[in-house]
């Protein structure tokens, strides 16, 4: 998951667990609301009261003081707008079939659920009557009783809830574009530095990245660009190494070359002339026929040794492409394979471009991963069909590439997995001369492919 959709998902949870917490306290707050309202209503009515009360004792001294309340005229439209809606009030002692005097109720919130109507009254408790004196100073002229209705509170806080999830909605909307736009924005540069990565793993070392306002991405691309530098220092040293191993080993080779010729190529032919020798002497008395069939047998397996000791010697002495050049060598690398046996898988060379002037490194280390190819293929499958392709890329991108295909099976994976010394020589040199190796399954077989750079 985009660590973008990360930040706003957390953000999104936060934003509804404050949504959840906004719902709770404002459903309390409405809930509550009703008893301060209630409490209100009784202090305004008992204060209008009080007015009346003291006029009334001022105009009719005559009369009791018990008997001044209630006059006919507190049940007016003035003590109405005194009343908050959802509260009854009432004035005690009241008199025969008095009823409350209450504020308006009727589209007072929207009607709520019943689940609502049951769990609230349930968590938040019931309300309680507000009682107030008309006058602190006279206990006879009785109290005022507010009464708050429950269907009403219960009504209010269901709209107060609505109204604030209505809001709160709209502004976790406008916080997730937002916080979405201003995250995507401060993240833009990761992409930047994933991209020098993925370009620093396909080789590309130097990778120069941008400047960035933040100091932790600048310190991030500071690392990533220093990293880029020891990665090309450690590549061309450990290039200069293989190169210089490389060229350690050719000389060993013709060395040994050499060793095996003097040494070797002399002792084989000397014991092939002595078989040769003891054949013909043996040959002339029939009674050591025996030994001359002994001597021929020596012979064969005398011919047989110098065979392996010239292809021995061809691997090991200097490669063609120092003598004919790459072309020349390739042609006659398949001719001589096509010459040992009718019997060998049938080999197809495909030369495209120009390779007339291929020669140095470049071209011994495509010979070698030719050779060593379709050594492979042939000693190592049952191919019946091998293809060699070598392909120069002209252009800015100077390359040289070398494709062996054969339809001999194979596990691709496995053979990529190889320790093998042929498989290693191969990828040794080819890393030396800065270019790559794959190892994949073809149509019937496996696909070797190397990509040589040339040099400008």
């Amino acid at each position: 998951m985009r660590l973008v959709l990360q930040l706003v998902a957390r953000l999104l949870l936060i934003v509804a667990l404050c949504l959840g917490a906004a719902t709770v306290w404002a459903t309390f707050d409405a809930y509550r609301s009703v008893d301060r309202a209630t409490a209100a209503s009784a202090q305004r009515v008992a204060q209008a009261l009080q007015a009346l009360y003291w006029r009334e004792l001022l105009l009719r001294s005559s009369r009791a003081r018990e008997h001044l309340l209630p006059v006919p005229d507190w049940r007016t439209l003035e003590t109405m707008k005194l009343i908050s809606p959802g509260v009854c009030v009432e004035f005690q002692p009241a008199a025969a079939f008095e009823k409350p005097l209450c504020g308006q109720s009727e589209g007072l919130g929207k009607t709520p659920p019943r689940w609502f109507a049951a769990v609230v009254p349930t968590f938040l408790g019931s309300h309680a009557e507000v009682v107030r004196p008309v006058s602190p100073r006279a206990a006879s002229a009785g109290t005022v009783v507010a009464t708050p209705e429950a269907a009403a509170a219960v009504s209010l806080a269901w709209e107060y809830i609505l109204n604030v999830i209505d809001v709160a909605l709209l502004m976790a909307a406008a916080i997730a574009l937002l916080a979405s736009l201003a995250i995507a924005h401060a993240l833009a540069p990761a992409r930047t530095i994933v991209t020098a990565l993925q370009r620093m793993a396909r080789g590309q070392y130097r990778t120069k990245l941008p400047r960035f306002r933040s100091m932790e991405l600048a310190m991030i691309g500071s690392a990533v660009g220093e990293l880029g530098s020891r990665l090309e220092e450690a590549t061309e040293q450990r290039a200069a190494l293989t190169r210089r191993l490389i060229e350690i080993r050719d000389d060993e080779r013709r060395a040994l070359a050499r060793e095996l010729h003097d040494e070797f190529g002399q002792n084989l032919s000397a014991i092939l002339a002595f078989a040769n020798t003891i054949e013909s002497a043996s040959a002339t008395e029939k009674k050591h026929h025996g030994i001359a069939q002994d001597a021929r047998m020596i012979s064969h397996a005398t011919h047989h040794l110098m065979a392996s000791l010239r292809d021995a010697l061809k691997r090991l002495r200097n490669p063609l492409p120092e003598e004919l050049g790459l072309e020349a060598s390739l042609v006659n690398l398949v001719d001589s394979w096509r010459s040992q046996s009718a019997a060998r898988p049938t080999i197809q060379l495909d030369l495209r471009g120009d390779l007339a002037d291929i020669r140095g490194p470049a071209a011994t280390t495509a010979y070698r991963v030719a050779q060593e190819c379709l050594t492979n293929a042939l000693r190592h499958s049952s191919a019946r069909e091998i293809s060699l392709r070598i392909e120069r890329r002209a252009g800015d991108d100077d390359a040289l590439l070398i494709r062996v295909e054969d339809d001999g099976g194979g596990d691709a994976e496995r053979v990529a997995q190889s320790a093998g010394f042929g498989l290693t020589g191969i990828r040794e040199r080819v890393a030396a001369a800065g270019g790559s190796l794959s190892i994949l399954p073809a149509t019937r077989g496996l696909s070797v492919a190397a990509t040589i750079p040339l040099a400008a």
